[in-house]
């Protein structure tokens, strides 16, 4: 499973928000939703938020093991 976790600890450093996010950055509502839901995004989506937090994938999205 991929958690994006990683994603919030970055913003909250970078003092970004999800309203920051959604306006000044326009992404969308529903594309906010699925990374607090550790929901699949593109790779587009990714990028953008790597491009907006100058920072690495890693910094954004960690992969756990599902559990079997």
């Amino acid at each position: 499973m991929i958690c994006y976790t990683p994603l919030w600890e970055t913003m909250q450093k970078k003092n970004v928000t999800t309203y920051t996010l959604r306006v000044k950055h326009e992404m969308s509502h529903a594309t906010v939703q699925r990374l607090q839901r550790n929901e699949p995004v593109t790779t587009h989506t990714l990028n953008k938020l790597c491009h907006i937090l100058d920072c690495s994938l890693s910094d954004i999205a960690e992969y756990i093991p599902d559990e079997e």
